[in-house]
């Protein structure tokens, strides 16, 4: 059997005698060479960047949510104008990454207009193709966004529900304090009635108001309470009817993904449709040739025998 000798060292000297020759030097060499072994990673779209952007911004928004999870629900913890700054800070969140995943979505509306062709068909498969992918880059992020704004509508229901809990024993406790305050007076009109004689008519005048005062004052607080308990009821209830409408436009984002395949199929149909036309007109145009030739030669043809007879 031939013993095969490897040439490979060989074949790397004169590679690099061919490129000293050429001008370069060892330096260059080396970064080619390093090149060779450590690729270079490939530039992002600004598409790309933009949605890992938003999706870090998603991750810390999530990332903060958990933070202040027990800040934010727990009573004894923080106070109310600490929740509202967290309620705050989250609103803030959700927006910015709303209005990055509306400049996705603006970017895709561009893209795919520019793609479009004269009569509004697109003419390169590959970049529908790219298209419908950042239709569902934006879908992942819109469900991820919605998952996270849902856990906060329901920390946001907990925090309601508790404060109306701690609202209703306040209202119970008014109204005995109120009833105590009635027996109270009239037990003190009682005592005075008794002594009426030695006690001088100013003085219980004077109670008299102070009893009205108090009667009317306990009437506005508990208005007002029950001003505040209605208020924080329509608060869950809005919340409440949030988390439902998310629910329906993620529903509604799903159906919109679904129609936007259907119209890429269709518009596939569409096309190769226009394709099958073009064959038929070619043909369609051929066979007429065809024909007229035929005719032509049969009817020189039949005068030619004509004329020979």
């Amino acid at each position: 059997m031939a013993k095969f000798r490897d040439r490979m060292e060989d074949f790397k000297d004169a590679v690099r005698h061919a490129a000293i020759s050429s001008g370069y030097n060892e330096s260059k060499l080396a970064a080619i060479m390093a090149k060779f072994i450590i690729h270079t990673p490939r530039q992002r779209s600004p598409f790309t960047r933009a949605a890992l952007k938003t999706l870090e911004s998603i991750g810390a928004l999530e990332q903060f949510m958990l933070k202040h999870r027990k800040d934010y629900v727990d009573l004894h913890r923080t106070t109310e104008r600490e929740r509202d700054s967290i309620e705050q800070e989250v609103s803030a969140f959700i927006k910015v990454c709303q209005e990055q995943i509306d400049v996705l979505k603006n970017s895709i509306n561009d893209d795919e207009a520019k793609s479009k062709g004269w009569l509004g068909i697109g003419a390169d498969h590959s970049n529908a193709d790219t298209i419908a992918h950042k239709h569902g880059v934006v879908l992942i992020l819109s469900e991820r966004l919605h998952s996270v704004t849902s856990q906060f509508d329901q920390l946001r229901s907990i925090r309601f529900q508790d404060t109306i809990s701690r609202a209703t024993p306040r209202r119970k406790l008014n109204r005995i304090t109120k009833s105590k305050s009635e027996d109270t007076s009239n037990s003190n009109n009682l005592v005075v009635r008794e002594p009426e004689a030695f006690q001088p008519e100013p003085l219980t005048v004077q109670q008299q108001l102070l009893d009205d005062e108090t009667r009317a004052l306990q009437v506005e607080l508990t208005g007002l309470l029950d001003a505040v308990q209605e208020t924080e009821t329509k608060m869950v209830e809005m919340s409440a009817l949030n988390h439902l409408m998310s629910t329906h436009v993620l529903h509604q984002a799903q159906q919109i993904e679904q129609l936007y395949d259907q119209a890429v199929e269709a518009t596939h149909n569409v096309n190769l449709g226009n394709k099958e036309l073009s064959k038929a007109i070619q043909r369609n145009t051929s066979s007429r040739t065809f024909l007229v030739l035929f005719l032509f030669v049969l009817t020189f043809s039949i005068l030619f025998l004509d004329w020979y007879s």
